[in-house]
């Protein structure tokens, strides 16, 4: 990976935010690479929502400093608000009117002239399929229709950076998944996003760097693959089908768990290829030849769970009311 000097797209740092004596947000920081996707990832009232709103300039912070594309949040905000674009957890997508007429409505918005704001219309209908649609109401769209065209709205003003707080809720398989190809190829044209989600998946997927958010806190970053290492559990599982094999295996390596009745051993490993190598290489020394190796390491439900706890309660305090596009342009 190539190393650069270049600003980040999203810097801030002790973000607070308080509602009377609750706290929602305890002093966070967050970093985020030009080009990269941010995943915020706790449970319910976890904070999520709050840090989108505060950092696409829809409530002020009580404490802390941050910047967007280069611009202070709080005395640049409205250079803030030409850089990015929002799409909250709530389609604000106008069922009145057609997908098309809601797309030239937010080209009227970016003051796009008549010709520009129909080409990029037309453009967007396009890359989002949704051209047979774009002459319906956007009432009759299925979720999964609504949360493109609402993206595909966002997209008009053509935004270096995206919030998209929690974007799939509510979608079926097929439409996250179509989702997901969407936010791929948005970040390999060098876009920026910051994704709050509930689906450890999504993050797993999408994500360059997570950070799990609990209780307003930042309780780990990382990227998938180092948050996994967090938590203890993995091992490799070696099967066999010979009983004597299986207990001349469990005879030599004492440390590993013994199940006679699957003919499997368990031993305890982070995953990494040298233990690998090393496992193979006592099979190769002890003459042992095992049926069958997997590897097993803990997913983002063991992390999720062991940062969390048990899951929060929603908090009230938390803005859960849908992202008004035309105040962060």
């Amino acid at each position: 990976m190539t190393t650069t000097h270049r600003e980040p797209a999203i810097a801030a740092t002790g973000l607070r935010k308080s509602y009377g004596d609750k706290t929602v947000l305890d002093g966070i920081d967050i970093h985020v690479p030009a080009g990269t996707v941010f995943s915020l990832l706790g449970p319910n009232g976890a904070g999520k929502t709050t840090v989108v709103n505060i950092l696409s300039t829809l409530i002020s912070a009580d404490g802390g400093q941050a910047r967007i594309a280069g611009h202070d949040l709080t005395a640049e905000a409205q250079a803030v608000r030409a850089a990015i674009g929002v799409t909250g957890q709530f389609s604000a997508v106008d069922g009145l009117i057609t997908g098309e007429e809601n797309m030239l409505l937010m080209a009227d918005l970016h003051h796009l002239s008549r010709g520009e704001g129909r080409r990029v219309t037309a453009e967007l209908l396009e890359r989002f399929d949704l051209v047979e649609a774009a002459k319906k109401p956007a009432s009759t769209y299925s979720g999964g229709m609504k949360r493109r065209l609402d993206l595909a709205m966002t997209l008009v003003g053509d935004p270096r950076i995206i919030f998209l707080d929690e974007p799939t809720t509510g979608l079926d398989p097929r439409s996250r998944h179509t989702m997901w190809q969407i936010i791929r190829e948005l970040v390999s044209g060098g876009t920026t996003v910051l994704l709050t989600t509930q689906y450890l998946e999504e993050a797993d997927q999408l994500a360059d760097r997570i950070a799990v958010l609990n209780g307003g806190k930042l309780v780990a970053q990382g990227s998938a693959g180092e948050l996994k290492r967090l938590v203890p559990g993995g091992h490799v599982r070696l099967r066999f089908s010979d009983p004597v094999v299986h207990e001349r295996a469990a005879t030599a390596l004492r440390e590993a768990t013994c199940d006679d009745e699957a003919l499997t051993l368990q031993i305890p490993s982070g995953g990494s290829q040298r233990e690998l190598r090393a496992i193979l290489d006592w099979l190769d020394a002890a003459g042992v030849e095992a049926d069958e190796l997997s590897v097993h390491t803990p997913d983002l439900d063991d992390v999720f769970f062991a940062l969390t706890g048990s899951p929060v309660p929603a908090q009230t305090t938390e803005s859960t009311e849908s992202t008004d596009k035309e105040a962060v342009r």
